[in-house]
């Protein structure tokens, strides 16, 4: 990508050319869940150009996918290389190298020291499924236990332990049965209406205290799905202690700890996974989004005492797929080579001030929270009632983009920001002050 001006929008968004592509997508495309009429045509690293000449600052990395940036030179010199020697060879029923090496290097990087093992897949609903079945497996026990709030995916299975909106799971019952689910550690709008520290955690004691005894019981209850930091649900982070301790309920009452970390993984909150920052081991571990660093791919990594005893009991055809390991391997290269864990958490602190600052200055900012490089501020029409305010969200949103940054929402009134790990600090600071302007218009 020659070098360009960022960001310049010389017309406002949507363009005439993207306005084409937009029509035509509205004709032939599922409805999905697109929230914005950028049309992108290149990108590179933590810029994107749109087909009418527009360039923006990118703070949403394809929904936390591209951690390493866009069209990275290492990882798309690994997937040329890979795709003119082996594109694909159906790694569920043969071999290759390639699998087998990114295999066990997530098996060496995912928290514990215990034996591991991977099932790939290609998305992160797929890795979920693929939990789901590995802990039926291995307990026999069909129930498990989830969070309001929770996102871990849309396919039949996931859609049951998905918890975050109600149109993702309108006109789709009957689910898979057996998803239990409890409140978050929200504590900007606790449901008990406690505060921490004061609440001795009961949003975790609670599990054990009254679910287990009630609707969850432990011997039909085949474990804990949790995201240490929830995504779409608003990307809430809970407060010290909590995963700590429902890990702790998980392991004494010999319910399995799956951890989702679909968006947190691979350096997004400032360590390689988020359970690091309580020290959590979990029994199953599901990632994908940023591991690919664009391609799609996607693991759970679980203890090797889980393993299916029989051949065939879970597959797939495009797992593994020799192009995306490769791009995997690359990405992790690049993570390692150019210290981007660390490079989240010190950004991060950078990013947070200004977000602090920002929510000093306006009524409307609720609250800001996040770790790393994965924030989000949320948007109240009354400081005092937290009534979220999902239109000023979406004025705000717009007005981004038309000024050159691309963001996405989250949660009822929310706004995510989820720049790549390596983005330059200029850009990140312009992309802020850009977004301090927007608010402060809405805000007027």
């Amino acid at each position: 990508m020659p070098p360009v001006k960022v960001p310049s929008i010389k017309v406002t968004p949507p363009g005439p050319r993207a306005r084409e592509v937009i029509q035509r997508d509205a004709k032939y495309l599922a409805t999905t869940t697109k929230t914005s009429p950028i049309v992108a045509k290149r990108a590179e690293g933590s810029v994107v150009e749109d087909v009418d000449g527009n360039t923006y600052i990118d703070f949403s990395s394809g929904i936390a996918v591209l951690n390493v940036g866009h069209s990275h030179p290492k990882v798309v010199e690994a997937v040329r290389k890979q795709a003119g020697e082996l594109a694909h060879f159906a790694g569920t029923d043969f071999y290759y190298d390639i699998q087998t090496r990114l295999a066990e290097r997530l098996s060496r990087i995912a928290p514990g020291k215990n034996a591991k093992k991977v099932f790939f897949a290609n998305s992160g609903t797929e890795a979920n499924e693929a939990a789901i079945k590995i802990a039926r497996w291995h307990t026999r026990r069909g129930m498990f236990l989830a969070f309001l709030g929770a996102f871990h995916g849309r396919t039949m299975g996931a859609l049951a332990l998905t918890a975050s909106r109600r149109v993702q799971r309108e006109r789709f019952f009957p689910m898979m049965p057996g998803a239990v689910h409890v409140p978050y550690a929200y504590c900007y709008r606790c449901p008990y209406q406690l505060k921490y520290p004061s609440c001795d955690l009961y949003c975790a004691n609670i599990i054990e205290d009254l679910y287990m005894k009630s609707v969850a019981p432990p011997a039909d209850t085949a474990g804990i799905f949790v995201e240490p930091v929830q995504g779409e649900g608003g990307y809430v982070v809970p407060p010290p202690g909590w995963l700590s301790r429902v890990a702790k309920i998980a392991k004494d009452n010999d319910l399995l700890l799956i951890a989702d970390e679909v968006q947190t993984g691979f350096g997004r909150t400032g360590k390689m996974f988020a359970v690091e920052h309580e020290g959590v081991v979990p029994d199953i571990l599901t990632v994908a989004k940023a591991l690919g660093g664009g391609l799609p791919i996607a693991a759970a990594v679980y203890d090797a005492a889980l393993d299916f005893e029989v051949s065939g009991a879970h597959s797939n055809t495009f797992g593994g797929n020799p192009v995306a390991c490769a791009s995997a391997m690359a990405t992790l290269d690049v993570i390692d080579g150019e210290r981007l864990v660390a490079n989240s958490e010190r950004l991060g602190k950078r990013m947070a001030a200004r977000l602090d600052e920002m929510k000093e200055k306006y009524d409307l900012i609720g609250d800001h929270r996040g770790l790393g490089l994965m924030r989000v501020t949320e948007f109240v029409s009354d400081p005092k009632t937290k009534r979220p305010d999902a239109k000023a969200r979406a004025a705000i949103l717009k007005d981004m983009y038309e000024h050159g940054v691309i963001a996405l929402p989250c949660g009822d009134s929310g706004i995510r920001y989820i720049p790549p790990l390596n983005i330059p600090e200029e850009l990140l600071d312009t992309g802020l002050d850009i977004v301090d302007a927007c608010i402060g218009r809405a805000a007027t």
